[in-house]
């Protein structure tokens, strides 16, 4: 049986339907196909802007992140800044960075009297959840639905009280609070960020907090210090790369290395923070 070789080509141009700017200053919309064009539509300017600006307006996210945001800063203004975690979900409670990670951010909680905020998932920052609880002091968190590793999506934490989390559709709702539980205006506020070892998802809030400090643009008015703990040598080849783009001139000798402290063990982590906050020595725990 013949094909219709019109209507073929008629279909085809149905299917290839696109916008160009057309040379009078009005938008065509066109249709291409062997090499030929049809004129469907002609649109001024002002139509095409209208019609986008309708599409955007109907387009319901902005406010969602914005009203996600708040709810992040509220959560944050009643349980307190502090100790921030980012670290892999995907460790078990029997790997011996969990129990490490579960011995700093209880000592960390007790050195500092803060709070402590991680992203409310399992793994690593299970552990810092943990270690806060172990020393009766506060826990927040910004959870999302499903973390890697799992196989199955929830908006509840196991065992935390609904008022203490809370669950983020948005990354960036998720983010913003992270980083604000991190800020210092006052002196008498003490707070840090640490990187405990991760994947994907922790490399990503590792170098967006990496970016902000960098960048000044974290919104501290004080300094706020960023530990990345290289358990086992976790991390060292991360910064073999960032020596090798000292040597490629891709960031300044040393600029790196003045963004955080890199700690190999619990000890050198709780030693620096006691003395970036000048913390008597009676106050010290003996680690």
């Amino acid at each position: 049986m013949a094909c219709n070789s019109a209507g073929g080509a008629s279909a085809s141009r149905v299917l290839l339907m696109k916008r160009r700017h057309h040379p009078g200053n009005k938008i065509e919309i066109g249709a291409g196909g062997s090499g030929r064009r049809n004129r469907v539509a002609m649109l001024s300017p002002r139509a095409f802007s209208a019609d986008l600006t309708l599409e955007l307006s109907q387009r319901s996210s902005p406010d969602q992140v914005k009203k996600e945001v708040q709810s992040c800063y509220e959560l944050i203004q009643k349980l307190g800044r502090g100790a921030i975690y980012l670290g892999s979900s995907r460790v078990k409670d029997d790997h011996p960075h969990y129990l490490q990670a579960v011995e700093l951010a209880r000592d960390i909680a007790r050195l500092l009297e803060c709070t402590t905020w991680t992203g409310a998932g399992p793994g690593l920052m299970d552990a810092a959840i943990k270690g806060a609880l172990e020393a009766n002091k506060p826990v927040g968190g910004f959870k999302i639905a499903k973390e890697s590793g799992e196989w199955s999506s929830s908006n509840f934490h196991p065992y935390l009280p609904s008022e203490s989390y809370l669950t983020c559709r948005f990354f960036s709702a998720r983010k913003h609070g992270l980083v604000d539980a991190a800020v210092r205006n006052e002196p008498s506020d003490m707070t840090v960020v640490v990187a405990f070892p991760g994947g994907i998802g922790t490399l990503d809030e590792v170098f967006e907090i990496l970016a902000l400090i960098q960048l000044d643009r974290i919104g501290s008015k004080l300094p706020v210090p960023f530990l990345l703990m290289n358990y086992d040598s976790f991390y060292s080849k991360l910064l073999e790369f960032f020596h090798d783009c000292e040597k490629w001139g891709a960031v300044a000798e040393g600029e790196i290395a003045s963004l955080w402290r890199v700690c190999n063990g619990n000890g050198e982590a709780l030693e620096y923070l006691a003395n970036f906050y000048s913390i008597p020595q009676s106050k010290r725990i003996i680690w």
